[in-house]
């Protein structure tokens, strides 16, 4: 449902950006979610396109949510446009606006001529009370959830293709690794990149992310899942002790990481000691979000960590995140816990 509901997202989000660039609006947006990303890109293309660049000082009015009370934007979007067929009213971070919800007495009879926008930064409207519902009703609702940890490689590669590129699925886990979940990050990233690739390249490689991008692959936490599933325990540890002692380094973040990575073994695990031939349904939804250039690896960390193996692997994970979140760790310092876990990991 979740994934479904990113997906509606990135449609949705298309959909209106491609409708304000042929001059097509709608009476009122909420645009909102705990990723502003594609909020913020519907309503940078909604003010790029509705109002001619003659007519935005009398026809554009764009104010935030802590300067201005429901009854201003009512009285604001109630006005008629000057020489012009339309006015835009945009109220940025809308949830700073207090009692918001009082604007609904607005869409029961929005004029045709206003377009107006409330942009809400890392917040949602209250979907049971009025407000929302009218702005479903009237006009158009952008919900923009935020995005896990280990959905960021395919969101990654479909950003990558969307723009006419081919981001290797090595070089998209590692990217994801360096820049987290914030979409912005990502596209700003992905900008600097492309201005330093050759020109007409259509390939993205795991060198290119390490250059333009500042991370190395070799001490990474995707090399260290890659390293523990083949049980490669000198290179695991090389990387452990490397890792921990980065300056950005966060042992709970790490702890997630790993505990994604060997759940989904698990998951694996659960379907092969069943016996008999695993589907590709079967495999593809005990490994959800993986992209199918990895399943080799997974077939190999299946071998290596049989399902007991697995579930004392995911045991002493829940521990460690106990201990990196504050827990009785002892005097052990971060990059300590960290190569303690991967040799424990290691020695099941």
């Amino acid at each position: 449902m979740a994934a479904r509901q990113k997906e509606d997202t990135a449609a949705l989000s298309r959909q209106l950006i491609n409708d304000a660039l042929a001059g097509v609006f709608k009476p009122v947006y909420v645009l909102m979610g705990d990723e502003p990303y594609y909020p913020e890109l519907v309503c940078q293309a909604i003010i790029d396109n509705c109002i001619d660049e003659f007519g935005k000082d009398f026809n554009e009015t764009i104010c935030y949510g802590a300067d201005v009370t429901p009854e201003q934007v009512v009285t604001a979007a109630r006005r008629y446009p000057m020489m012009a067929d339309r006015q835009l009213v945009v109220v940025k971070e809308a949830q700073m606006m207090k009692g918001s919800d009082e604007i609904a007495v607005y869409l029961d009879a929005p004029l045709d001529s206003t377009v107006l926008v409330l942009l809400l930064r890392g917040a949602s409207l209250d979907k049971r009370k009025a407000l929302y519902k009218a702005a479903q009703k009237v006009g158009a609702v952008l919900d923009s959830p935020a995005l896990r940890d280990y959905e960021m490689p395919a969101w990654i590669s479909r950003y990558y293709q969307e723009h006419g590129l081919n981001i290797d699925p090595e070089a998209a886990a590692l990217f994801a690794e360096s820049v987290g979940t914030e979409l912005s990050t990502i596209a700003v990233e992905t900008d600097k990149l492309l201005k330093n690739l050759p020109e007409g390249a259509k390939d993205v490689s795991i060198a290119d992310i390490e250059k333009n991008v500042g991370i190395s692959r070799q001490f990474s936490i995707f090399e260290l899942t890659k390293e523990l599933s083949f049980r490669h325990s000198g290179r695991a540890l090389k990387i452990a002790a490397h890792l921990g002692t980065a300056a950005r380094f966060n042992m709970p973040q790490a702890v997630s990481a790993l505990y994604m990575h060997f759940y989904r073994i698990l998951k694996y695990s659960v379907l092969v000691s069943r016996g008999g031939q695993v589907s590709p349904d079967e495999k593809a939804s005990a490994l959800a979000g993986v992209n199918p250039y990895f399943y080799r690896e997974y077939d190999t960390a299946v071998r290596n960590y049989p399902l007991p193996k697995a579930q004392a692997v995911i045991s002493l994970l829940c521990e460690y995140d106990f201990l990196a979140k504050g827990g009785d760790g002892g005097a052990a310092t971060p990059d300590e816990l960290l190569i303690e876990l991967v040799a424990k990991i290691l020695s099941v």
